[in-house]
């Protein structure tokens, strides 16, 4: 087997996706046949080379590849732990003896769908902004924002961590004078919905992801997860631009 980057490996061993392996191997929490190794760079045999990370050595076979949709209700934090001790979308992941990752984040306060996987080649792919994976959420903002407001949150909107990508904004209900909106967008950026919203001055007061590429609500109730179906991961790969 010819050499490999080491965060690719740790991330296809199901450590976690590519990006925090990287952060795991910047921080001096990984060792390659006994030597710590902090390079981004270094390539490895994953059939002969010994990897440890924090103390634990990885396995030499790939692990079964394990793809989860789950259903996140608020009150939940999207981590592995929380120091804090708040719960986690972890505990509600009963009977998975494998160790899975969250794909991305969705905030305590929001709701909906969210990936788990160890396929760290996939999770890469999904939050990498060169796929433009789509995800869709259901938003329930405060007050009645104009044509004009959507229109510019559709356009693209200068926040302080730079200029938004094009979005698809509509208006699809109204509660209680507040506005209902579907929002789309590509990008994995942190808060970004919640951000956008309040830039045109229409706070978030409810957030619910409903779909993430092909991937849907459908059958799914709050608190409950199910694994993909063998078409679901291939539309799913295709939509990160992995193919089949």
């Amino acid at each position: 087997m010819p050499m490999e980057r080491l965060q690719k490996v740790m991330a296809r061993a199901g450590v976690a996706s590519r990006r925090h392996c990287e952060e795991l191997i910047a921080a001096g929490m990984v060792k390659v046949n006994g030597q710590v190794v902090t390079r981004l760079g270094t390539r490895v045999d994953p059939e002969r080379d010994t990897i440890e990370v924090a103390g634990r050595v990885l396995p030499r076979q790939p692990q079964e590849k394990v793809y989860i949709l789950l259903h996140k209700p608020r009150g939940y934090v999207t981590t592995v732990k929380d120091p804090q001790g708040r719960p986690k979308v972890m505990d509600l992941l009963r009977g998975i003896k494998l160790r899975v990752y969250p794909v991305g984040r969705l905030d305590y306060d929001s709701e909906g769908l969210l990936l788990l996987t160890n396929d760290g080649e996939l999770a890469f792919a999904l939050t990498h902004p060169r796929h433009q994976v789509p995800k869709t959420y259901l938003v329930l903002v405060k007050g009645l924002p104009d044509n004009d407001k959507l229109a510019r949150m559709a356009g693209g909107l200068v926040l302080e961590d730079g200029p938004t990508a094009p979005a698809k904004v509509r208006l699809v209900g109204k509660k209680n004078g507040n506005a209902l909106l579907e929002i789309t967008i590509h990008e994995g950026r942190k808060r970004l919905v919640r951000r956008m919203c309040a830039h045109i001055g229409h706070p978030v007061l409810r957030l619910k992801r409903i779909r993430i590429g092909p991937l849907t609500m459908k059958g799914l109730n709050p608190g409950r997860y199910r694994f993909l179906t063998r078409e679901e991961i291939r539309q799913l790969r295709q939509a990160a631009g992995l193919g089949t």
